[in-house]
């Protein structure tokens, strides 16, 4: 779904910063997270996603280069609901994807890691 008002960026380091994009994937990341979990379960389950998960997945995505040194989880987590709204936005992932990933995944963190890497390499950065 491409949405205009969301524009091209140069690399990734300007995604990963962009809190404008952070805030929208919070509602978007808490949104798949909880279709996977109610697709898991199933029943209706609304769950937010704790940013340690996100933080950690992010690190082991091998993403936390790309981000200046003095950083914390709370921005790394920011970094990553970003970088996944981005490329949903862009018609990179579907959400239909991100759902399953999550679902298959052993743990959350491990599949927000999964999707993180094949989001990476999907949008060529």
């Amino acid at each position: 779904m491409k949405l205009k008002f969301i524009r091209r960026y140069a690399d990734i380091k300007e995604v990963l910063l962009d809190n404008k994009l952070a805030r929208l994937g919070d509602a978007y990341v808490n949104f798949i997270y909880s279709l996977a979990l109610s697709s898991r379960k199933g029943e209706p389950i609304g769950k937010k996603v704790k940013g340690k998960i996100l933080a950690e997945a992010f690190k082991s995505a091998g993403l936390r280069d790309f981000l200046p040194h003095r950083i914390d989880s709370h921005k790394l987590a920011d970094a990553a609901e970003a970088l996944i709204l981005y490329a949903w936005a862009r018609d990179t992932l579907t959400s239909q994807e991100a759902v399953k990933i999550l679902q298959e995944a052993e743990n959350a963190i491990e599949g927000f890691k999964s999707l993180l890497v094949l989001v990476r390499r999907r949008l060529g950065f």
